[in-house]
């Protein structure tokens, strides 16, 4: 008995990793453009749909495979968001903020208006990669580890998040782009001063969040389904790892997220042996609401973010 409750939970743990992947990526893209415009896209998750249906179309209609689709959908991804930024934002970041949030929330209707008109509201399925790969290589769909049954497309998800993550992480620490996109987030002014192009800087910051919420998107669909409400309840979920690890802290968007997945997986682990029985999968997203309250009132800084200081 104790031994199949450790199994389960060691799998509850691996999937919690997996899903909590998907949760860091679109909570980095929302610290990215947060740091740079102190507002959150609240078109983020619409944003990785229409991605997402991109990169369907490719494969359905015009007979791509998985990762040449794939690839090819996260270079539109990051035109797209370019684009969204010198054409929409931009004439409107010298505004309040509360311009900002109004134009993200009328992009999140537009693209969810154009995603149904263009697709449909019936849902798609878009076939997990992982699947044709571990086949190629002989590899079953779980590996049994020690008594403990590990879906290898959770060990495919947790892969490419956190090779996505290494990928930004090497972009920012060892590039001059890197280091101007930092310099253009952290004091603008002084950053044009020396030379920076802050403005593209921004469009590329929006490109690179765009391009994260792709690959949510595109990790997401082949377990849930793929439809126009695809990334509405991830947002939320993105946005309480987000809060959690620390709104201005890419990396607190990171441990944030595993954290977020991971709670949640063990939640449902320990309800089911009645030590929190009220918990229910319904009670997924309200519990991600209320860590966003229990944070904001807390320690609205997070857990690795930076407490906001102003001179009186």
């Amino acid at each position: 008995m104790l031994a199949a409750a450790f199994a389960d939970f060691m799998q509850q743990i691996v999937a919690g990793l997996a899903s909590g992947g998907i949760y860091a990526l679109l909570a980095l893209a929302l610290v990215i453009i947060h740091r740079s415009t102190g507002v959150i896209n609240f078109a983020q998750g619409e944003m990785a749909t229409l991605s997402t249906y991109i990169a369907w179309t490719l494969i359905a209609n015009h007979g791509w495979s998985y990762w040449p689709a794939f690839f090819a959908t996260l270079g539109l991804s990051f035109l797209g968001g370019v684009a969204t930024h010198r054409i929409v934002i931009r004439p409107v970041e010298r505004g309040n903020l509360l311009r900002i949030v109004i134009v993200t929330i009328g992009l999140l209707i537009a693209i969810n208006g154009f995603v149904i008109w263009q697709w449909s509201g019936e849902p798609q399925q878009l076939d997990s990669p992982f699947t044709s790969i571990f086949g190629w290589l002989d590899i079953p769909d779980t590996v049994d580890i020690g008594g403990v049954a590990i879906s290898m497309r959770d060990v495919g998800t947790v892969a490419v998040a956190l090779g996505m993550v290494v990928l930004l992480w090497g972009l920012f620490q060892f590039t001059k782009v890197g280091l101007a996109l930092r310099a253009s987030a952290v004091n603008p002014e002084e950053a044009r001063l020396v030379g920076v192009r802050v403005t593209w800087m921004l469009a590329l910051g929006w490109g690179l969040a765009a391009t994260l919420g792709a690959v949510a998107g595109m990790l997401t669909a082949p377990t849930v389904g793929l439809d126009p409400n695809l990334m509405q309840a991830l947002l939320i979920y993105a946005f309480a790892a987000a809060v959690l690890g620390g709104i201005d802290s890419p990396f607190g968007a990171v441990v944030g997220g595993l954290l977020l997945g991971v709670m949640l997986n063990v939640l449902s682990f320990l309800s089911q042996y009645r030590l929190f029985d009220w918990f229910t999968e319904e009670l997924r997203l309200p519990t991600a609401l209320v860590i966003i309250l229990v944070v904001l009132l807390v320690r609205p800084a997070g857990l690795l973010g930076h407490p906001e200081v102003k001179r009186v």
